[in-house]
């Protein structure tokens, strides 16, 4: 009997399925009344920016599997990857439906704030005029209308690009046409008039189609947009090896915008003739059609914002936030002597990324430095990282940069600053075949009085300067020997390409990150099976390892109770009776993007503790890079602590998932209204160093939070 015949589906949940329920969380932000308006109109943005990228990503490679020969049967819900991209579209569709409505409600209030979406007849004769000048003068020259026929071939649409599709009739002949949107044009004209009034560019176009087709009759029009698989991975292309990566990897972005398609929406009024026809020239099914009242393109709303009066940001937006600097750190000494004497731990974006930035360019220009090595994903397109690793370079610093070119969607701005690196004298790596480097580790290595000192950073997020501010994560800075020790062989190891690693402290994937996993679970089994308390707390953005997940079943069923803080899908369904009963789930969405990885293994002054880069998803544990560090120090285990327990305690923003895998409010028995997010708020401006106005708060009072948190999470049963 096959492995696939004897799965217990019954503590499990297709991951697609899970994921869209999670944006539909997402959703639920931009409905929320306590929500900024304006903001809430984001979450919508965000919502739509997500199910684009899910369409692009996970249903293209379900599609790529529709190819396959070998029959594939899903791990998490024994469904073949037809019936998966059925159960999807059929769940999309009422997503679009309730965003429709979201939309207009939002919008609906935003006009009464004088921030108005217009279309051409709500517009007044001056404001007509100042459209139809705009068209004239620099829309239409650009324009390049053409009309679909047997003489004239249907065109490539690149992914997500917008386009006015008509049906055309002339002499009794009908065909329709094409009129791409320029990426050159800006995405809405704002109308000169009082308050922020505005016409969106594709509709401007859709209201003057008739000028651009003056020799037919428009029988119907539309918005529309092609979204196509780009789920290409560099490891599946053939190419020389011996070919210069970064020209490769040029390679693989030209060819993505050329991927099959895998959805068409349709803003407007396409009659059935215009749908068919594109369909056919599509090669899509009508049920990958979806039909939208919403603009298709939702991403002009953030360059809205820059628009917003003074006084309608102060009431529509969130409060502005500065990251705050640590109160921890000295802000008037140098960072690295600090880091030195103790660990420091940063947790974004209440904290600012300065002290780690300001550590690195200490390094650059110490001249006890020997080396910094460093592994880099993400990066922002303005990045002070790379031009302190320049500089540490060109200071006759050695500079190893262990870049992965692959990181989806940044591909271009990684190949930039691997180049300039290189032009700096770094080495740099670019990783495996295979296998992504998704790790996040910094080893500055330094020689003082003939002794070498090791000062090791290990981090859950990127180093991108701009989304360190909009996402939460954790950053830790040690100068542990043994941290440093296991920090350096890994550095050697990537740059002989072994992967199979031995480390005393850090777990690090593919070889030893999921047996460490497993093994620590195993403990806590082994706990309760001998009558002791046994606890896990997992906190990371998805959980799809089927391993993993048949662990920690295993592990409810011995009597380990387990907290997962999962933000998006999970495909381990809690509280099933005799398989789950002890696990809970919850997800917490909010202003800032959850982002942090921390695994907790046991209670009290032995739980073993760990952050880390890694998903517990098998991609994560098999086929990537990854490293999750211990937390050794006793005073940051006990901040990493109190960050759980805060979390733990939400009762606004936290949502638990039910053993079908719907999300529900969290209510806490006592009434208390927890917001974990805006709490780390307060904690990180009450806990600025003085000299930057803010106050410290007593030693004390933290003991009190603590007190109060712990006895809520005993309450609760967590």
């Amino acid at each position: 009997m096959s492995d696939q015949q004897t799965r217990d589906y019954s503590y499990t949940q297709e991951r697609e399925l899970s994921w869209l329920r999670f944006n539909e969380r997402v959703m639920e932000e931009a409905r929320d009344e306590s929500v900024p308006l304006f903001e809430r109109l984001k979450f919508a943005a965000i919502f739509t920016s997500n199910l684009d990228e899910f369409f692009m990503i996970r249903v293209g490679s379900i599609y790529d599997m529709t190819l396959v020969k070998q029959t594939h049967i899903d791990s998490k819900s024994g469904l073949t990857p037809e019936q998966q991209l059925a159960a999807i579209f059929r769940a999309v569709g009422p997503l679009y439906k309730q965003r429709d409505k979201l939309l207009q409600q939002l919008e609906t209030r935003l006009r009464a704030c004088n921030i108005c979406s217009l279309t051409l007849p709500e517009l007044d004769v001056k404001e007509r005029k100042q459209c139809e000048r705009y068209f004239r003068d620099y829309v239409l020259p650009i324009l390049s209308p053409q009309v679909v026929d047997p003489l004239h071939p249907f065109p490539h649409l690149p992914s997500k690009s917008l386009n006015i599709a008509v049906e055309l009739k002339r002499g009794g002949q009908s065909c329709f046409g094409l009129v791409p949107i320029p990426k050159s044009l800006p995405p809405y004209l704002r109308l000169s008039e009082r308050g922020l009034r505005y016409v969106l560019t594709e509709h401007l176009v859709l209201s003057y189609v008739e000028k651009l087709f003056d020799q037919y009759q428009v029988v119907s029009r539309a918005v529309i947009s092609v979204t196509r698989n780009a789920d290409i991975s560099p490891e599946d292309e053939d190419y020389d090896v011996n070919d210069d990566y970064r020209q490769h990897m040029r390679k693989v972005l030209k060819k993505r915008a050329r991927l099959a398609p895998v959805r068409l929406e349709i803003q407007g009024e396409a009659s059935e003739a215009l749908v068919s026809s594109l369909c056919q020239r599509l090669e899509l099914s009508r049920e990958q059609v979806f039909r939208s009242k919403s603009p298709l393109a939702l991403g002009y709303v953030y360059a809205l914002e820059g628009q917003l009066p003074e006084e309608s940001r102060a009431a529509l937006c969130y409060p502005p936030f500065q990251p705050c600097f640590p109160a921890g750190l000295n802000r008037g000494e140098k960072i690295l002597p600090q880091v030195l004497r103790r660990d420091v731990l940063l947790f974004y974006p209440f904290h600012s990324m300065d002290p780690f930035l300001k550590l690195v360019k200490e390094a650059a220009n110490d001249p006890n430095v020997l080396s910094i090595k460093i592994t880099i994903y993400r990066l922002a397109s303005k990045a002070k990282l790379i031009e302190y690793l320049a500089a540490a370079a060109e200071n006759g610093k050695d500079v190893t940069v262990l870049m992965e070119l692959r990181a989806r969607f940044d591909e271009q701005n990684n190949i930039q600053w691997a180049e300039r690196l290189e032009e700096a004298g770094c080495t740099l790596l670019y990783g495996f075949e295979g296998v992504k480097v998704h790790s996040k580790i910094c080893l500055i290595t330094r020689k003082e009085r003939g002794h070498i000192q090791q000062i090791t950073q290990v981090g859950t997020g990127n180093y991108n300067e701009k989304t360190a501010k909009l996402y939460t994560d954790l950053s830790l800075m040690t100068a542990n020997p043994a941290i440093g020790a296991d920090a350096a062989a890994f550095f050697q190891n990537m740059s002989t390409a072994n992967l199979d690693g031995d480390y005393r402290h850090l777990l690090v994937a593919p070889h030893s990150l999921k047996p460490r996993l497993m093994a620590l679970i195993d403990g806590e089994i082994a706990k309760a099976r001998a009558g002791q308390r046994a606890y896990i707390f997992l906190k990371c953005n998805s959980v799809t390892d089927r391993d993993l997940i048949d662990k920690l079943s295993q592990a409810s069923q011995a009597g380990v109770d387990i907290v997962m803080n999962v933000r998006g899908i999970c495909c381990l369904r809690p509280g099933v009776p005799g398989k789950t009963d002890r696990i809970q789930v919850f997800s917490i969405v909010g202003r800032f993007l959850e982002h942090p990885r921390i695994f907790v293994f046991g209670a009290g002054p032995d739980a073993k503790i760990y952050i880390g880069s890694a998903d517990l998803m098998t991609r994560n544990t098999q086929r990537r890079v990854e490293i999750a560090c211990p937390v050794l120090d006793e005073a940051v285990r006990r901040q990493v602590l109190h960050y759980v327990g805060v979390l733990c305690s939400d009762t606004v923003k936290a949502r638990r998932m039910t053993t079908d895998g719907r999300y529900v409010p969290i209510s806490d028995p006592d009434g208390s209204q927890v917001d974990a997010q805006a709490a780390f708020l307060e904690e990180a401006r009450r806990q600025e160093p003085p000299d930057s106005g803010g106050s410290s708060p007593a030693p004390a009072a933290r003991r009190s939070l603590l007190g109060e948190l712990a006895q809520r999470l005993l309450h609760r049963g967590l």
